[in-house]
């Protein structure tokens, strides 16, 4: 056995350090990149603020030049109304110049000295009329400091017209009176800050007490850095606030930041991963075998057949019930393309159609019977459901099949119908047996009628004075009664006739009268009468000779069933009616009744309450409905004299399938 040397301490150690060192530098790289960030972060920040505060100066210098280059134009005006004539003729001219070419002027008025309206324009009317409701107006304090001064004088700022806020330029006249010009202070604002810097900055009026009387900015975002002055003109404690915004460039920054950051910690934390990747590959790869394992015996478990194909059709997987069940090994079956080796040549077409449909996606979801041809010849039947073959993202990329041989469960069914068919054909022969002497006594009375009329005839003949008159009328009875005798022995014969079930344009009356023209001797001999509802019905997909059987045996249960009734209660009933899509046939009798305890198996087979009876009648009977597509159920005869009875009802559709 060979010893593997273990590491001693200082080797141990030794390799500790050497592991944790690109740690370490991964770390201390994060820590100086940080750092680096942080510096050219303040210095960022260093350089907007100089940018701010050179802007704000530029603008403060624009407006001081605006406002002091209309001081001076008003003020020439004051000085040219006292020196000419007709000072009112060069207000207007002069006004009207300076409110177009500077639209940051709303109005300009001039006042005599008790402070009423010379002339004005745009109009008459002031805008700070309003404020006289509430006391002392801040124009009236700086009307009387203009006046004391004797020098051009701001009013406060005051808020009039929806908050806005304005203020204004008052300059007394020398022959009395005063010129005054009033500043909306946001179209101060607007007309003023050009377009570029109110898409950097937000620049807001503000007092002392941080009152905003008007503001200009096309941005929105969070506060940068903030810079005031004093907006001197006006004066009157007003400051010139601007903020700036961080753009959305500034993001770099911070997702410079967050992608170095990341990464160190992906990186580090990735060197933690990399001891476990060995182990968990491995775990991996066992559960793979393991998982591999279990799929494969639980397919080559399977007794139903898997074939997988692509979109095209190919072949691309095939379990081994499928290979049993065909005969082909898989090689032989995977990568083929239609037409398959498993397909029957006689059917090719059909199974083509088929599987055009399967790749078009319009296979039954019920699945689809097909024949298929094993390797050695033998076809087989086979019952297939397809479904979507789904990958792992979800893509559809072909189609699996289950497919289950049949053959022997076809087999079974066409068993089990074939002594199906015998059992109705033995049950139709038991009941022509037991109404034989009941068909024998009516089919005599014609015959014994015939033979008379016969007898009649020839004794006329020998008299040898007949005359075709005295002939005719007995000929023509005779006629009569051999065509009902023909009838009743149609009737038997069709009956008893063996045929494959066929569903036929019927019409149901003509069944019920043939049905009680075979039972209405039998009624008679038991005093019973026969009622019929049969209003005009439209003819119903049938076979005639099934439902005849149905009929006739419910209405010869009935009668049965009235043998200990009273002879005036012995009344059979026949009702039709059209419900629905359905037709509805009802025969209902006045006799003993269903006990409770049996109803649940009266249409079991070979379950039967009569002493000599066989058990088959009603199931016979429900199994012919239901092969019409219709119902057959059994409910007491609430209207019946004796409190008893029973009705039978069938549905069946009359539309065909």
């Amino acid at each position: 056995m060979i010893e593997i040397p273990q590491p001693s301490p200082n080797q141990s150690r030794r390799l500790r350090w050497l592991l944790a060192l690109p740690k370490y530098g991964i770390v201390l790289l994060l820590l100086a990149m940080l750092s680096l960030l942080g510096l050219l972060h303040y210095n960022e920040v260093e350089e907007e603020r100089n940018a701010l505060i050179k802007d704000v100066l530029w603008l403060e210098q624009n407006l001081q030049f605006h406002l002091s280059g209309n001081e001076e134009q008003l003020q020439q005006l004051v000085l040219d109304m006292g020196n000419l004539p007709e000072p009112q003729k060069l207000f207007r001219l002069r006004a009207t110049h300076m409110l177009k070419n500077s639209p940051e002027i709303a109005q300009i008025i001039w006042f005599d000295e008790a402070q009423h309206i010379i002339d004005a324009l745009p109009s008459t009317a002031l805008p700070d009329e309003a404020l006289r409701s509430f006391g002392p107006v801040v124009t009236e304090e700086a009307f009387e400091i203009a006046r004391r001064l004797g020098k051009r004088t701001y009013s406060k700022p005051f808020l009039l017209e929806g908050k806005r806020a304005f203020v204004e330029l008052l300059i007394p006249l020398q022959k009395g009176g005063m010129l005054v010009a009033v500043y909306p202070l946001d179209t101060l604002l607007s007309n003023q800050v050009p377009w570029w810097f109110a898409e950097k900055y937000m620049v807001e009026i503000t007092d002392d007490n941080d009152v905003r009387y008007a503001s200009n900015t096309r941005i929105e975002g969070k506060s940068n850095q903030t810079y005031e002055i004093p907006f001197d003109p006006p004066g009157q404690g007003l400051m010139l606030r601007v903020t700036s915004y961080r753009g959305p460039d500034n993001s770099l920054q911070r997702t410079l930041i967050v992608a170095i950051v990341l990464l160190g910690a992906g990186v580090f934390w990735s060197l933690w991963l990399v001891r476990d990747l060995m182990r968990k590959r491995s775990q991996a790869e066992e559960a793979l075998r393991a998982e591999h394992a279990f799929r494969a015996a639980m397919e080559d478990s399977l007794t139903v057949g898997m074939r997988a194909r692509d979109l095209k059709g190919k072949v691309i997987y095939v379990n081994p019930a499928f290979c049993r069940m065909t005969g082909f090994s898989p090689d032989e079956l995977v990568g083929q393309s239609p037409p398959m080796p498993y397909w029957a040549p006689e059917q090719l077409d059909e199974t083509y159609a088929r599987h055009q449909e399967v790749m078009a996606g319009e296979a039954p979801p019920d699945g689809f019977e097909i024949t298929f041809k094993r390797k050695n010849g033998e076809r087989f039947q086979a019952l297939v459901y397809e479904a979507k073959l789904i990958d792992g993202n979800g893509q559809h990329t072909g189609w699996m099949a289950s497919v289950l041989d049949i053959t022997e469960r076809k087999r079974a069914e066409e068993l089990a119908r074939q002594q199906q068919e015998q059992l109705q054909f033995t049950s139709r022969l038991v009941t022509m047996g037991e109404m034989a002497s009941t068909l024998a006594h009516e089919l005599n009375q014609p015959l014994a009628a015939i033979a008379s009329y016969n007898t009649g005839c020839l004794n006329l003949l020998k008299t040898g004075q007949a005359k075709p008159d005295d002939l005719q009328p007995a000929l023509e009875k005779v006629g009569v009664q051999a065509q009902r005798a023909g009838k009743i022995i149609r009737r038997v014969h069709d009956f008893v006739r063996k045929s494959e079930p066929k569903r036929a344009p019927c019409d149901l009356r003509e069944v019920i009268e043939d049905c009680i023209g075979f039972v209405e001797s039998e009624a008679r001999k038991r005093r019973i009468r026969i009622e019929c509802n049969l209003p005009d019905l439209p003819p119903i997909p049938a076979d005639r000779l099934m439902l005849e059987q149905v009929l006739l045996n419910l209405i010869r249960n009935g009668m049965e069933a009235m043998a200990e009734t009273r002879e005036s209660d012995r009344l059979l009933r026949l009702d039709c009616r059209l419900d629905d899509a359905e037709l509805r046939v009802s025969v209902a009798d006045n006799g003993c009744g269903i006990a409770p305890e049996i109803r649940d198996r009266l249409f079991t087979a070979f379950f039967t309450t009569k002493p000599e009876g066989m058990g088959v009648g009603l199931s016979i009977c429900r199994s012919i409905v239901e092969f019409h597509r219709g119902r057959l159920w059994a409910e007491d005869n609430s209207a019946s004299p004796n409190g008893r009875g029973t009705i039978f009802t069938f549905s069946l559709p009359v539309d065909a399938e």
